[in-house]
């Protein structure tokens, strides 16, 4: 499942299919086939004729309607300057987000609650220890942050276990908050999400952190000061 998030191109063809239109049924079949850990949600006629659109898991791909190849890549309404493909995967963000559901989040909510976002971060990331020493200033502007864990390093790392330490404190917003700080975490195991937050991250191609998703779905890479992200989420 992972490997297809690495190409633009997947050769899907298991099935000996010539360039016959194959009905949906059998493309799901070849897909399955090719991809068995993977949850298809939705296959359906794209934009562009002899390309049918599939959601996998909160990502759109394209796939022949042959059955032969997978595509990932955006559509591009070229006469109306609109990306017609990032319009729908912030609607699969959202949902693939509340799939996780918040007991598996890390949220610090405010008195009143105006906007939400989530954010992939890094214990040892700088520009995220900058974000969360703002973390009341964030809340002050009615923003509930919702943390979802990416450590750049990979799994096994130095900050992938002191996520896990975070993860398995009995109070995880001071685990968190402390671990920011550039104070160790007591060192834990259970289970725990994060592996889970890693896929997510894989699927909506973050590259580094923080990485902002906003309330619509859509990306904001990188630190953002509170009020300029409070003026960002009330323009959406």
């Amino acid at each position: 499942m992972k490997k297809i998030f690495k190409y633009t191109l997947f050769a899907a063809s298991l099935l000996g299919f010539t360039c016959v239109q194959a009905d949906d049924a059998t493309i799901k079949a070849v897909l399955k086939k090719a991809m068995p850990n993977a949850k298809i949600e939705s296959l359906k006629n794209s934009e562009i004729p002899g390309l049918k659109e599939v959601s996998i898991e909160g990502a759109i791909f394209y796939v022949s309607d042959d059955g032969k190849y997978l595509l990932q890549g955006h559509i591009i309404d070229i006469a109306n300057k609109k990306d017609i493909t990032e319009e729908k995967l912030a609607g699969s963000r959202i949902s693939a987000l509340k799939a996780v559901g918040e007991k598996n989040m890390i949220i610090f909510k405010p008195a009143t609650v105006k906007h939400n976002v989530y954010i992939f971060t890094d214990i040892d990331c700088g520009y995220c220890r900058k974000l969360h020493g703002q973390i009341n200033e964030y809340l002050a502007e009615g923003i509930q942050v919702n943390y979802l864990f990416f450590p750049r390093a990979g799994k096994g790392s130095e900050s992938y276990n002191k996520a896990v330490s975070v993860l398995c404190a009995t109070d995880r917003k001071k685990a968190l908050t402390a671990a920011k700080s550039g104070t160790d975490p007591e060192k834990k195991t259970c289970d725990n999400p994060l592996d889970k937050h890693m896929d997510l991250a894989q699927l909506f191609e973050v590259r580094g952190t923080p990485m902002i998703v906003t309330e619509k779905g859509n990306i904001l890479p990188g630190y953002v000061p509170p009020k300029a992200l409070a003026k960002a989420l009330a323009k959406e």
